[in-house]
């Protein structure tokens, strides 16, 4: 009883933490004047879910008062395949359009069979991903991996 009891109170716990760590609504004025020293953000993804998560946290700095210089979104992997015209993430990416760039890597289309002329409006397609994140880092970009 005592050990069911126990694993109820963690699982409890962590269900009741999930809302903080995924749905953070509001910055803390440290962490707002920390981001505004360098207003230029990267990452770079392979999942469709990192890709609107990315958007979303775009959202997120922008509703606390950021301001943007630049936003990028580098792709590369398997949700390059998910970036053509017609698709759910070109839906999903139309709002961000002019505000966010996306840069497609060329060696992930090669690989997977991806035109570029099938890709929906508003991507660039970059050489390699990898050194576009460099090129990024060297800019002085906030970069995060996903």
């Amino acid at each position: 009883m005592k050990r069911i009891l126990s694993l109820f109170l963690v699982t409890a716990a962590l269900f009741l933490a999930i809302p903080d760590a995924y749905g953070q609504k509001k910055l803390d004025k440290g962490t707002i004047e920390d981001l505004q020293t360098t207003p230029k953000y990267g990452f770079i993804l392979t999942t469709e879910r990192h890709f609107k998560g990315v958007l979303g946290m775009y959202d997120l700095l922008i509703e606390n008062g950021l301001e943007i210089e630049a936003y990028e979104i580098v792709v590369k992997g398997m949700v390059v395949k998910e970036l053509t015209k017609g698709s759910e993430l070109e839906t999903f990416f139309e709002k961000y359009k002019g505000k966010v760039k996306v840069s497609v890597c060329s060696v992930a289309m090669e690989k997977l069979g991806v035109e570029a002329k099938s890709l929906f409006d508003g991507l660039d397609i970059t050489p390699t991903a990898s050194v576009r994140m460099l090129q990024l880092q060297a800019l002085g970009y906030n970069t995060l991996t996903y």
